[in-house]
């Protein structure tokens, strides 16, 4: 892998995980990457041509999961290159053929897009949660599914006005969701595990949204579907999240 890295960070993680990766996976474009000083700026992807780019901040470039977020990123700009469809479907039109003609709430259809990133997600660590220990993701996803679940509205829930993602238990559960299938789906997972525990917690906030209805849809994602299939699920996971039974029989 041809990957260049600049900026007043650590360039080993970078270069540790392109080896590591490029062990079962080749990228045909050079990888540039750039720490930034911004704390804000956690990782941002673009592509072209020529090259990827990997903008990083400082603070994650530093981190424990440094290289694993890497890894994270050369499989989106792997799955980027080879065109598949959970990396080229636009959101957009998913979006306009599960909802047109229905009354969905904003905040719902901001969520769309963070269930679509999901999606996105699994199909990319597919390619590398092999290739290291799952041990620090599955320890990562406990700490921010915790942190969401102190950070919910209080009960009785006062009207939205904050603007995280993680103040919204519904996206929470989704989240939950994403967090155990993509663990049980790599087998990081022993029974009784901590981060069940704190995903039927979110569950128990969301009495809207089916925790093990979303599991399943995320463990059981088709590891190489067409086109039309792909859009098809999409389809069918924004309007179970976004509808009720009455707008989805509609």
């Amino acid at each position: 892998m041809d990957i260049r890295v600049r900026g007043s960070g650590p360039a080993e993680p970078f270069l540790g995980a392109a080896s590591l990766f490029e062990t079962e996976h080749e990228l045909q474009r050079p990888v540039h990457v750039e720490i930034r000083t911004d704390p804000d700026e956690r990782t941002r992807v673009s592509h072209d041509d020529g090259a990827h780019q990997l903008i990083i901040s400082k603070q994650a470039a530093t981190s424990a999961m440094a290289r694993e977020l890497a890894l994270h990123e050369f499989a989106h700009m792997y799955r980027h290159e080879r065109r598949h469809p959970s990396h080229v479907q636009s959101t957009d039109e998913v979006l306009f053929l599960a909802l047109a003609g229905q009354s969905v709430e904003r905040r719902k259809i901001t969520h769309c897009y963070q269930i679509a990133n999901h999606v996105k997600d699994i199909y990319a660590d597919d390619l590398w949660v092999g290739l290291a220990p799952g041990e620090k993701l599955v320890r990562f996803f406990e700490s921010t599914l915790a942190a969401a679940l102190a950070d919910r509205p209080v009960d009785p829930a006062p009207a939205w006005t904050r603007r995280t993602s993680a103040s919204d238990p519904d996206i929470t559960a989704v989240n939950a969701a994403f967090a155990l299938a993509l663990s049980e789906r790599h087998e990081l997972l022993e029974a009784g595990h901590p981060l069940y525990d704190l995903a039927h917690a979110a569950a128990r906030d969301a009495p809207n949204v089916s925790l093990e209805g979303f599991k399943h849809r995320f463990l059981t994602l088709d590891p190489d579907p067409d086109a039309s299939a792909y859009r098809k699920s999409m389809v069918e996971l924004t309007r179970e999240y976004a509808l009720d039974d009455r707008q989805a029989a509609d």
